[in-house]
């Protein structure tokens, strides 16, 4: 087997159309090396393409109707997305799949460019989800505000939903958070005295460390009412209600001058007409002498032109009108704001860790979430979004950074 990259001999004859779209598959798979992909039919027949060798990828698709073949050629990668929310097809390992997919990207020519109605379809439906302010408040209450409850069940005591730092392979998901925000505590070199902003506070896990810690006042700003109530109840709760407040304020509304500014991956749901905006927002917020943390989610520069064209899983189900940057991108529209990167801290693999904790925990969690009323569907499109990320940041096709950030000279 190790040393034939297709091994495709049904037991029986399909049927025309189902058996054209099986033997498309040797096309696209058979100069593959370096990994294995198994494909289990709905009649329990099996088809292997690439290479099994020891330590190489492997992956697996178990068919549930013959359906998820013609969708994977003619309508491409988020029409086969969609079969999965359906049931159509499953994995044991979804990160594995996507991971064998984005490693083998070169050499699988598989695209959706053969439904150009379907790419004109979801790319409209991405534009309309554009961040103006209404936009902007209807994006972030599809995603943050489906339950404080829904979140809970999952993400660790601190309330926070982004990349943890990972400084060991034992550390648990609450300390790499804490790791997080020190790292954050570092970069500000916050005082007593500071007035900071937070864009995009969440649950205000950041602005409940700080204070512990400095002692600085923090302002958040969040489009969640979910979230908005949260995080005062909480400040209220610990006795920092003097020091920390969140308020229900798009980015563009915020006055004033602070000493420092925070943002932990809220960039990446500003949408790309907004990139400017957002940063000379940051411009105008801080004092001459101030400092700007941000922690960004980028992607691969070579997969960027592609991707700003088209819409894929994440952008159509997770976080409508969102747009990941390239480092370039980014870098440029820093620039174009007259402000200037200090420093980059990068740590994608502890983001892909980040995803497997978060699936895992999700996963042990789901009957008490599905008893909060969501479906099935809900439940494979969530661990869908989970193991995409996941194996995003472990290919490296995207990547999470700190930039610690300055006005210009």
């Amino acid at each position: 087997m190790t040393d034939n990259y297709v091994d495709f001999h049904l037991k029986k004859e399909l049927p025309g159309k189902k058996k054209l779209w099986l033997k498309m598959f040797p096309k696209y798979f058979s100069d593959i090396k370096g990994g294995q992909l198994t494909l289990i039919l709905p009649d329990g027949d099996v088809a292997k393409f690439g290479q099994g060798k020891a330590g190489s990828l492997q992956a697996l698709i178990k068919l549930n109707s013959y359906r998820p073949l013609s969708i994977l050629f003619a309508k491409g990668d988020l029409a086969f997305a969609e079969s999965y929310l359906k049931g159509e097809w499953e994995s044991p390992d979804l990160t594995a799949l996507f991971e064998f997919g984005l490693v083998m990207e070169t050499k699988l020519k598989i695209s959706s460019s053969n439904s150009l109605v379907l790419k004109i379809i979801n790319r409209l439906l991405h534009v309309l989800n554009r961040n103006s302010k209404n936009g902007s408040r209807r994006n972030i209450a599809f995603h943050y505000d489906l339950g404080n409850n829904f979140y809970k069940h999952w993400l660790d005591k601190t309330m926070t939903y982004s990349s943890a730092l990972f400084n060991s392979p034992t550390e648990s998901l609450e300390q790499a958070q804490l790791n997080k925000y020190s790292a954050i505590e570092e970069l500000l070199d916050a005082t007593k005295k500071d007035r900071i902003l937070e864009i995009g506070c969440g649950w205000g896990g950041f602005s409940e460390y700080i204070v512990k810690s400095k002692g600085s006042r923090i302002e958040g700003l969040t489009l969640s009412k979910q979230q908005l109530e949260f995080a005062n109840s909480r400040y209220k709760n610990l006795g920092i209600a003097e020091h920390a407040s969140a308020s229900y304020t798009d980015y563009r509304d915020s006055k004033g001058q602070y000493d420092k500014i925070v943002s932990i991956e809220m960039f990446e749901a500003v949408g790309e007409d907004n990139w400017d905006i957002y940063f000379k927002t940051i411009h105008d917020r801080l004092v001459p002498s101030g400092t700007a943390v941000l922690q960004i989610i980028t992607i691969d520069n070579e997969r960027f032109h592609s991707y700003r064209k088209n819409t894929d899983f994440i952008q159509r189900y997770i976080f409508p009108g969102g747009m990941l940057p390239s480092l370039e991108a980014l870098q440029r529209a820093i620039s174009r704001n007259n402000l200037k990167i200090q420093y980059t801290n990068f740590f994608g693999t502890s983001y892909a860790r980040t995803c497997a904790m978060w699936n895992e925990r999700f996963q042990t969690a789901w009957p008490e979430i599905e008893n909060l009323g969501y479906s099935k569907r809900f439940k494979r499109m969530w661990e869908y979004y989970l193991s995409y990320c996941e194996a995003g940041f472990k290919a490296g096709s995207i990547n999470v950074g700190l930039y610690k950030v300055t006005k210009a000279a």
